[in-house]
């Protein structure tokens, strides 16, 4: 699952403790990532990010021009 959500693989392998590429990706290759939809929402203020973040939305980037954070979660 953090291999699906990062996809940094290096990662995933210090994560699990594995000294060998090869161990984490006996885990790592049954990710499918053919379903790469998001539900998106947005927050102008820290109430607002905050209830995002409570329900498992990330942070993608902030809109200065439009004054807003932007926020991501898989459907």
């Amino acid at each position: 699952m953090e291999y699906y959500r990062t996809k940094d693989i290096k990662y995933v392998q210090y994560l699990l403790g594995h000294k060998k590429i090869e161990n984490t990706d006996i885990y790592t290759h049954l990710v499918s990532f053919e379903n790469e939809e998001w539900h998106v929402a947005v927050a102008k203020n820290l109430e607002e990010e905050k209830k995002l973040i409570e329900v498992g939305f990330e942070f993608v980037r902030y809109s200065e021009r439009d004054g807003v954070a932007i926020y991501r979660k898989r459907k």
